[in-house]
C-alpha cells in the first residue's frame, strides 16, 4: 500500500467546516532517499581514497575534493544527516560522524564569511539527528565556537558581517572595500541558533542588522537581487556589481535562491513580517519570470546574453553552444519554497508548496538525478559553479545535493 502524506491546505471551507488537510502522493521521496543512501556510500568511499570533502567532478569526470577551510566542506556531511535520519543506516551515520568531526578546525574560519555554511550544515544536522548526549554537547560548543568566529567579520558601525575581504571587480577599475554578497544570507541561520542555546542575543541581533540591511540595498525594484553590494566604512552602499552573474545588472540565479531561502529562514526565525514580505516577493520574482524554463530548473542567469545586460567579461572564449541550466539553485528554493508554503494561507501557501514539489520531482528523475556509480557519486546532475571563474559548469555540486536532500526532507515531514 502507498502510503499518503498530509499537507496542510489552509482557507478551504466546505459547508461552514474548514478542511485542514489534503492527502498527497509523495512516492519518489522515498525511492529517491532509497537511491541517495546507495549513491553516497559509493561517494563515501571514493572521498576516504581522497582523504577531503567532495565538492565537485573535473573534466575527465573524476572527484575534485577540497579541505575544510572551503565553503563547501559542511555539505558531505550535512548530506550523510539527511540521508540518515531518512534511512537510519548505520554505515551512513558513521560516515556522517567521521565526516562532521573532521571539520572541527573550521571552528576559527575567519578568512571569509562561509563559516556557516561549513559548520551550521554539517554540526547543525548532528545535533538535530544524533541521539548521543555527550557527542550533542560537544557539537554545541563547536557551533557556539563558530558563531563567536562569524562575530570577528561583523562592524556594527557598517553594521553587516563583511563576506570577502579587499577584492577587485571584474570592471578592472573598482576595488571593493567591504563586499557582502547575497549568499551570505545564509549564514544567519547559525547565529540565530546560537542565541537560542546560549540565551545571548548578540548573535541573533547580529543577523538581524545585516539580514535588514541586506534587504535594504541588495534588492532591485522588481525584487530582483544584486549579487555584491560594497559598503564604505559609515555603511552606505557604493557599489552594486556582480561575481558569479553574467552582468551587473543581470540575475545570477543562484543568488536569488539565496535571497529567497535567506529571508524566509530569517522570517522563521524573527517572525519579523518585512522579511516574510521580502522572501515573498523574491519568490515571485523567480516563480513569475518569463524566462525559467517549464520544468522549473533555471538558467544559470535569468538574463544571459539577452540585450540590455551587458557583461564587463567576453564569455565567448568558454565556445558554449547553450546557456547551462544550474540544478543546485533550483534546490535552494525548492527547499526554501516548502517551508515559505508554512508560513502562507491559502492560494499563496499552495502555490508555493506545488512549485517546490514539481521541481523536486523534476530533480529526483533520470534528467537530474544520475545513476549509481556515475556523475562521480553525487545525486544531482547540471549544476554550475561560477561561469565567469570559468569554473564548475554544468557538473554535480555538493551544496546542490544537501538543499535537495533538505527539501525533500522538509516535503517529507510536512504536517
Amino acid at each position: 500500500m502507498k502510503r499518503k502524506m498530509l499537507i496542510p491546505l489552509l482557507g478551504l471551507t466546505v459547508a461552514g467546516l474548514t478542511l485542514s488537510f489534503i492527502p498527497i502522493k509523495l512516492p519518489f521521496i522515498k525511492k529517491s532517499f532509497e537511491a541517495s543512501e546507495k549513491q553516497y556510500t559509493y561517494l563515501a568511499k571514493q572521498a576516504d581514497k581522497l582523504k577531503n570533502f567532495p565538492r565537485t567532478i573535473n573534466k575527465k569526470g573524476e572527484l575534485v575534493v577540497t579541505s575544510e577551510w572551503d565553503w563547501t566542506g559542511g555539505f558531505f556531511p550535512g548530506s550523510l544527516w539527511y540521508i540518515y535520519n531518512k534511512t537510519g543506516d548505520e554505515g551512513i551515520k558513521n560516515e556522517a560522524i567521521k565526516w562532521t568531526e573532521a571539520l572541527e578546525k573550521a571552528k576559527n574560519l575567519d578568512q571569509h564569511h562561509d563559516i556557516g555554511f561549513v559548520m551550521y550544515c554539517s554540526y547543525g544536522n548532528a545535533i538535530k539527528y544524533l541521539k548521543d548526549p555527550k557527542k550533542v554537547e560537544a557539537y554545541k560548543d563547536i557551533i557556539i565556537h563558530s558563531a563567536n568566529t562569524a562575530l570577528k567579520r561583523y562592524n556594527p558601525k557598517v553594521g553587516l558581517i563583511k563576506s570577502w575581504n579587499q577584492k577587485k571587480s571584474w570592471d578592472g577599475k573598482t576595488t571593493w572595500q567591504y563586499p557582502v554578497i547575497i549568499d551570505n544570507m545564509l549564514n544567519l541561520e547559525m547565529l540565530c541558533y546560537v542565541s537560542d542555546i546560549t540565551g545571548d542575543p548578540k548573535f541573533r541581533n547580529v543577523a538581524i542588522s545585516h539580514a535588514t540591511k541586506t534587504m535594504q540595498n541588495h534588492f532591485r525594484p522588481d525584487h530582483s537581487t544584486y549579487h555584491v553590494v560594497d559598503y564604505d566604512e559609515n555603511g552606505k552602499a557604493i557599489h552594486r556589481q556582480t561575481n558569479q552573474g553574467y552582468a551587473d545588472n543581470s540575475t545570477w540565479a543562484r543568488g536569488q535562491a539565496w535571497a529567497i531561502y535567506g529571508f524566509t529562514m530569517m522570517y522563521k526565525e524573527t517572525k519579523k513580517k518585512e522579511f516574510l514580505e521580502t522572501a515573498k516577493a523574491a519568490a515571485s520574482f523567480y516563480m513569475n519570470h518569463k524566462n525559467l524554463p517549464k520544468d522549473k530548473i533555471p538558467y544559470w542567469d535569468f538574463n544571459a546574453q539577452l540585450e540590455g545586460y551587458k557583461s564587463d567579461l567576453d564569455f565567448a572564449y568558454l565556445k558554449l553552444d547553450y546557456i547551462p541550466r544550474d540544478a543546485s539553485a533550483a534546490a535552494v528554493v525548492a527547499s526554501a519554497l516548502v517551508d515559505l508554503s508554512t508560513f502562507t494561507t491559502g492560494k499563496e501557501s499552495r502555490s508555493y508548496l506545488e512549485f517546490a514539489k514539481s521541481t523536486l520531482k523534476t530533480l529526483s528523475g533520470p534528467a537530474y538525478f544520475a545513476d549509481y556509480g556515475t556523475n562521480g557519486g553525487f545525486l544531482l546532475k547540471h549544476s554550475v559553479g561560477s561561469i565567469p571563474h570559468n569554473s564548475e559548469i554544468d557538473v554535480p555540486l555538493a551544496y546542490a545535493d544537501y538543499y535537495y536532500l533538505e527539501g525533500l526532507t522538509r516535503l517529507s515531514e510536512l504536517k
